[in-house]
């Protein structure tokens, strides 16, 4: 079953989360209902684009607005397709909200065990990993590009949980809209990344077209480094979503050829919010 509905035409939920825990906000934003014009219609949430920033700076105030959840409350991070995961607590929450000079430096990935801190990342086709700890509630949100994912970002995520002493078989892991193997391709130097980090590890996730080309299914491949980690395979659940086939919904840096906007990957407790 698929793991995203649309709530509205800005944003999708992860909709099984939402039905079984009061107050968890966890979901997707869409391309549309915003301010942005051009390449970066409508709802661009990217501040480092090259987008009009007082337009970016209205489309996060109303995806906020939209969310219920208020800006000042959220986190969001410089993204440089690394591994870095960032622990966030209350003295930080605010950071990169509407200045991306203000971002969490060199950052793709947020775990947090408070409530009340709305952790955001941006994305054009990039996969975002969404993590739950059934048990504690505590949760985590990831940014997988080809580099991240070689790099073991994913792997790193479950690491962080595990030294927090949350146990792997608690930890849920939706797997969110991203490019499709379809629409994918990459060179062997990049199938080479995945071939020594996989090793013995499941089916290939990747199908070679002609000579130095290759399909990629980013999203398999996060799945079973997860697997690798020891997340059990029915706490996994994977997006049919595409970024770069539904364009109704989706900015994609590939379909778009590098000049587009940004969707945004959000996940936080509502409770215990400032009135």
């Amino acid at each position: 079953m698929e793991p995203f509905v649309l709530k509205e035409k800005e944003y999708f939920v992860i909709d099984e989360w939402a039905k079984r825990h009061k107050g968890l906000l966890a979901g997707f934003t869409t391309k549309n209902g915003g301010f942005s014009k051009g390449s970066f219609s409508t709802m661009n949430l990217g501040l480092h684009v090259s987008d009009c920033i007082e337009d970016v700076q209205k489309n996060r105030q109303q995806m906020a607005s939209i969310l219920d959840f208020p800006l000042r409350k959220w986190v969001s991070a410089e993204q440089t397709h690394e591994m870095n995961i960032e622990k966030v607590t209350f003295a930080e929450i605010g950071r990169g909200s509407l200045r991306y000079e203000d971002s969490f430096k060199r950052t793709d990935g947020f775990f947090t065990q408070e409530k009340g801190i709305l952790t955001t990342l941006c994305y054009a086709d990039c996969v975002p990993l969404f993590f739950l700890h059934e048990k504690t509630g505590v949760t985590g949100i990831a940014h997988a590009g080809w580099k991240g994912t070689v790099g073991g970002i994913a792997i790193e995520m479950v690491s962080v949980f595990e030294n927090e002493g949350m146990e792997k078989e608690d930890i849920q892991v939706i797997i969110g809209p991203s490019i499709c193997k379809d629409c994918y391709l990459v060179d062997t130097r990049v199938i080479t990344f995945v071939e020594k980090l996989l090793e013995d590890h499941g089916n290939k996730p990747y199908n070679q077209i002609e000579d130095d080309q290759y399909k990629l299914d980013l999203k398999q491949l996060n799945k079973q480094l997860l697997l690798k980690a020891g997340i059990m395979e029915e706490n996994i659940r994977t997006t049919n979503l595409c970024t770069s086939c539904h364009d109704e919904h989706f900015f994609s840096h590939r379909r778009d050829k590098g000049k587009t906007g940004r969707m945004m990957s959000f996940l936080g407790w509502k409770e215990d919010l400032e009135v």
